[in-house]
């Protein structure tokens, strides 16, 4: 057994039940957040440990415990993606898990990280124009009164930032188990003139939808409910009005 294996062997994962908290959180609400005044001001050299002159590509907004990174990590081993989570708790329980997991796998999840922040507010102070490949959307918290609509993570101001942060042909995945909110998100996205949805013949070709029902934690608890799971997945296009 070697060095490594042995270190591997001494890291346990983190363990969830130390890391609980509510399900959701306002996102309104003022947090106490560090983040960057511009992108430039942000240094992901400390989240990567073999950045080089890599962007971030992938962003998992509302990462929850993490899940859909620590699959996707592997599948991309070039693309660094990073997952963004209001919680504390949680956030500070998919830092930990990565941290385990690049000591037990030393040439793996390199490319992963976390952060807490909160999205709905700050996503353009991260990533500048055209940054980033791809989005996820897992899961949102529903907001199901009618009055708290507009804190729900699709809605038409915060998707002028998503198509901002996405270069063209960029895409973003939505899963949730909620119709209504399903049906909002659609809406959303397909009355805005930068997105279009991919037809369900041409996601059959992509490795990543598989995962997105299953992956993450919340995923895992609607499987084990018998409830249902709505997909939408939609592109970036060229802005016609330039």
């Amino acid at each position: 057994m070697g060095k490594e294996d042995e270190v591997g062997d001494l890291v346990n994962l983190p363990q969830k039940r130390y890391y609980r908290q509510r399900a959701h959180s306002n996102p309104i609400a003022d947090h106490c957040i560090d983040y960057p005044q511009t992108p430039d001001d942000m240094d992901w050299d400390k989240y990567y440990p073999n950045k080089g002159e890599k962007s971030v590509e992938f962003a998992d907004i509302g990462c929850g415990y993490g899940g859909l990174l620590i699959t996707l990590a592997p599948m991309f081993p070039e693309s660094l993606m990073i997952g963004m989570e209001i919680r504390v708790k949680v956030s500070d329980y998919v830092m930990d898990r990565i941290a385990a997991l690049r000591i037990q796998n030393p040439d793996v999840y390199k490319n992963v990280a976390c952060l807490r922040t909160n999205a709905m507010k700050y996503l353009p102070n991260y990533f500048k124009k055209g940054q980033l490949k791809k989005m996820f959307f897992l899961y949102p918290d529903p907001h199901f009164k009618k009055a708290k609509h507009k804190w729900r993570i699709i809605n038409k101001t915060l998707l002028a930032e998503y198509a901002y942060v996405l270069r063209e042909d960029g895409i973003v995945y939505t899963v949730t188990d909620v119709k209504d909110l399903h049906e909002w998100m659609v809406l959303h996205f397909e009355e805005h003139p930068l997105f279009v949805r991919i037809t369900d013949e041409e996601l059959k070709s992509d490795p990543v939808v598989d995962k997105l029902f299953s992956s993450s934690e919340e995923g895992q608890k609607v499987t084990r409910n018998n409830g249902d799971k709505f997909l939408a997945v939609f592109r970036r296009i060229r802005d016609p009005s330039v």
